[in-house]
């Protein structure tokens, strides 16, 4: 008996579960993740062996460079680091931060999220752009901002994990956009199209990735409701990558009490199938972004969208 690619992914991974085995099904990807709870980063190879780990506390977001060299935050700084582990940029702060971005211009997005503000900061370290969306003094507290993207047209997509909502700023920090995300957003990109791809965690309405069109209607979503007969549950989506071909590849957070409970990365169809996904419950813990390393593209042209 023939079954369908995500049914036959869910019993290799149920087999191995069962086994107390990690287990990575379909056609892999090499991949860098960040693991927010083990601190690290990792570089993984297509049979799903991790080749290559760094020390980044509370990492949560992540980018491949054309110089080679990983672009990450480390729970409250950003740093630019090469494959032979020196740091050759560096940004700390007294704020938590979760997003970064390096620029076209070679200046690097940070979003601080307690403090409120987004900034742009030269290679020198110098601030040369501040946007503060809090008063100077308020402290917005952990849940304030997960991801956030410094967008083409020198807007912002900010992702205010607390109070559920995507918003867009202008260039000077005015409020233009707000897209409802219940469950908590994550992550946030605007796709070539106009569209914004989102994803949520694990507060009610969330667990799952959805996309809207500029006049906010909802034209694609994978949830659990979708997954229901395949025997693999989304948890928390952190991070995520839309691939050239249509697919997107979901982080799927494994914290909150879910170690070990369901795999770390699955990569879905436009249409919903599962073709790929990825466990290793030995080495890492909570993967929470990712980036393809089959998959070129300058990340500073927007060329990658996660």
């Amino acid at each position: 008996m023939k079954f369908p690619v995500a049914v036959s992914l869910s019993l290799v991974l149920l087999a191995a579960s069962a086994r107390g085995e990690n287990a990575t099904a379909g056609k892999g990807h090499p991949f860098v993740c960040t693991d927010y709870s083990a601190g690290k980063v990792f570089i993984v190879n297509a049979d799903g062996k991790a080749e290559w780990e760094y020390a980044a506390p509370s990492c949560n977001d992540l980018w491949v460079l054309p110089n080679g060299n990983f672009l990450f935050n480390t729970g409250h700084g950003v740093k630019e680091v090469t494959r032979e582990k020196k740091v050759v940029f560096e940004y700390q702060s007294k704020s938590e931060i979760y997003a970064c971005q390096r620029l076209a211009n070679g200046n690097t997005f940070v979003g601080e999220c307690n403090a409120g503000r987004l900034l742009e900061i030269a290679p020198d370290g110098k601030i040369v752009k501040e946007v503060r969306l809090l008063p100077e003094g308020k402290d917005g507290g952990h849940p304030y901002i997960r991801n956030a993207r410094r967008l083409d047209n020198g807007h912002f997509l900010v992702a205010h994990y607390g109070v559920q909502v995507v918003r867009e700023y202008d260039a000077d920090g005015k409020l233009v956009r707000e897209i409802p995300a219940a469950g908590g957003p994550h992550s946030a990109a605007r796709l070539a199209n106009g569209n914004t791809i989102i994803s949520c965690a694990d507060r009610p309405g969330g667990a799952r990735v959805f996309e809207v069109d500029p006049a906010g209607k909802t034209v694609w979503e994978v949830s659990n409701a979708d997954l229901k007969d395949i025997g693999i549950g989304l948890t928390f989506i952190a991070g995520f990558q839309r691939l050239p071909n249509g697919n997107t590849v979901m982080c799927n957070w494994l914290g909150h009490g879910k170690f070990g409970k369901a795999p770390h990365i699955i990569e879905v169809t436009p249409d919903k199938k599962i073709v790929w996904t990825f466990s290793d419950h030995q080495t890492m813990r909570t993967i929470s972004s990712i980036q393809l390393l089959d998959v070129p593209g300058d990340v500073t042209k927007g060329e990658i969208i996660h």
